[in-house]
């Protein structure tokens, strides 16, 4: 898995903690931090090409700006697997069902609303994507 936080965001805490429960979960990890751009995802998506998804995470609510290049990244093959978004994904107390549209018109495959989801979506995805909607389901927890 290749984790970061949005290019805007310098929030590190959940971050480490993300990366420490996935590879107690036995997870690979490439933490590339906060404040990564997209490109950057993409450069780790290049040197580690067995990469199984790519988890974007935001607390300042700027990830729709910070992933403005996503879907040309995965459109020229630079971002080739799957892209999952958690975190506080809006400005402001009022979250509503355009603002994670947005962020799949975007190029992401995956909208975590809580993260207690990763896992298990990170299992469906190992097991396959559901095809008929293109989005990976949220299994049950191990």
């Amino acid at each position: 898995m290749i984790l970061g936080v949005a290019a805007s965001d310098s929030h590190a805490v959940a971050n480490h903690l993300i990366a420490h429960g996935l590879r107690a979960d036995g997870f690979t990890v490439v933490n590339l931090g906060t404040c990564t751009p997209v490109a950057e995802f993409a450069d780790a998506c290049a040197r580690h090409p067995q990469a199984e998804a790519v988890l974007i995470g935001s607390l300042n609510g700027q990830i729709h700006e910070d992933l403005h290049d996503l879907a040309e990244a995965k459109r020229s093959g630079r971002i080739p697997c799957p892209v999952l978004v958690g975190g506080n994904l809006s400005v402001g107390s009022a979250k509503d069902a355009a603002s994670t549209e947005r962020l799949y018109a975007l190029g992401v495959d995956q909208v975590l609303s809580a993260a207690a989801d990763l896992v298990p979506v990170l299992d469906a995805l190992h097991a396959g994507a559901d095809g008929a909607t293109g989005r990976i389901p949220v299994a049950t927890r191990r």
